[in-house]
C-alpha cells in the first residue's frame, strides 16, 4: 500500500469517527483532520506523477553534446614526406 493510500484510508477513519461523535466541536475536528489527510495524499500523488514525469524526460532526452561532437581523423601521411 503506498502513502497516498494510507492517507486516503485515515480520512475515511476521520470521517467515520465525524459520523459517530456527539459534539458538533469534536465533529468539525474530525472532518478537519479527514480534509487533511486528502490534501496530504493529494500532494503524495502530484509529487508521484512529477517524479515519473521527469524520469520518463531524462530517459528520452538526447545524448550529451559530448558525444555527438566528437570527430574521428584519419592518421594519414602526407604526399610529401612520403
Amino acid at each position: 500500500m503506498d502513502a497516498s493510500d494510507k492517507f486516503l484510508r485515515f480520512a475515511a477513519e476521520c470521517e467515520s469517527m465525524a459520523k459517530f461523535t456527539r459534539s458538533a466541536e469534536s465533529r468539525a475536528t474530525w472532518s478537519g483532520l479527514a480534509e487533511r489527510w486528502i490534501r496530504c495524499a493529494q500532494l503524495v500523488e502530484r509529487q508521484s506523477a512529477a517524479l515519473q514525469r521527469d524520469k520518463l524526460a531524462k530517459r528520452h532526452q538526447q545524448p550529451s553534446q559530448g558525444r555527438q561532437g566528437i570527430r574521428f581523423v584519419e592518421n594519414r601521411q602526407s604526399p610529401s614526406h612520403a
